[in-house]
């Protein structure tokens, strides 16, 4: 008996370094995303501070109704939507092209220097990425109008007041500042690919394109899946920063850039409403869950392997 406790207290002191290395990680999480979990209680009711969240009385699903029942209703949920769908597209497509290229590079160097530069971007606070697009876009002294369009001849355009070019703008903007974080996950999926399969494949006069198609992209398919349904439980939320602090909050530009989360923001603005704005988060977080649940469920159909859960 002595022998078996001498042994599982043996087992727990092996694993307590690893335990003490997660603790901050768990801590973190524990209090930035369970305890905030309490909060949902707000999405139902009609906040008075002066009682309190728990004394404040039950509006029921009262909260809910004004994201439906606004006119703009349908242009925030399509721009949310159809925005998302195309950041997933074209983020996914060129994450994974360019982790190709660069985890093709045979220079170490330079293949540390151009998976830091692709990573930058990400890096960057959106506020400060809003003005190198202002610095570009601006009508009286961007780079666009004056070193570009000017020497061509063409007239100056007003960008912050055409709402006809922010869709591609946007998707642009969004490409370059994220694609970096896909691309190192991507690249690190990739490091695992046994050269061997390459070497064989080479041998047999596969082009790189034949590679590509039937070693490489078989290979990272579960990575690609899990991002793709990581990024599908989100559809229903927006970049706050690059919806309202890359077009400068211009009221010209609101059909083609208010999503869900930046209409909650301006009706905080103008209503005050706290229980409103937990009701949106409430709505995109469940909208989210019920999209990854289908999706996942779909995924398991087809290849059980490739699946989240």
């Amino acid at each position: 008996m002595d022998e078996k406790v001498r042994k599982r207290k043996f087992r727990w002191k092996k694993w307590i370094p690893i335990f003490v290395m997660m603790s901050p990680g768990l801590i973190y999480l524990f209090i930035n995303n369970y305890i905030p979990i309490f909060g949902l209680v707000i999405a139902f009711k009609k906040v008075d501070f002066r009682v309190g969240i728990m004394n404040s009385p039950w509006a029921g699903l009262s909260n809910f109704t004004y994201l439906f029942k606004t006119p703009d209703a349908f242009i925030i949920t399509r721009n949310t939507l159809l925005y998302n769908v195309a950041f997933i597209a074209i983020n996914t497509g060129l994450s994974l092209t360019f982790a190709i290229f660069i985890n093709d590079m045979k220079n170490k160097y330079c293949k540390k220097i151009y998976q830091s530069a692709v990573l930058l971007p990400y890096l960057m606070s959106v506020v400060i990425i809003g003005y190198i697009v202002y610095a570009l876009l601006s009508p009286d002294k961007g780079m666009i109008n004056n070193s570009i369009l000017k020497p061509m001849g063409k007239s100056p355009v007003s960008w912050y007041m055409e709402p006809k070019y922010w869709p591609f703008i946007l998707i642009l903007v969004n490409a370059w500042k994220g694609v970096g974080y896909n691309c190192l996950v991507f690249i690190a999926g990739l490091a695992g690919i046994s050269p061997g399969y390459y070497e064989a494949a080479q041998l047999d006069g596969a082009t790189k394109w034949q590679q590509i198609k039937y070693i490489t992209l078989p290979c990272m398919k579960t990575t690609i899946i899990t991002l793709v349904l990581l990024n599908i439980g989100r559809i229903f939320y927006s970049d706050f920063g690059l919806f309202y602090q890359i077009p400068m909050n211009s009221g010209a530009l609101f059909d083609v850039t208010n999503t869900i989360d930046t209409y909650v923001y301006r009706s905080m603005l103008q209503l005050g409403n706290i229980g409103m704005a937990s009701a949106a988060g409430f709505y995109q977080s469940l909208v989210g869950f019920t999209l990854i649940l289908i999706c996942n469920f779909i995924v398991r159909k087809i290849d059980r392997d490739s699946a989240l859960f």
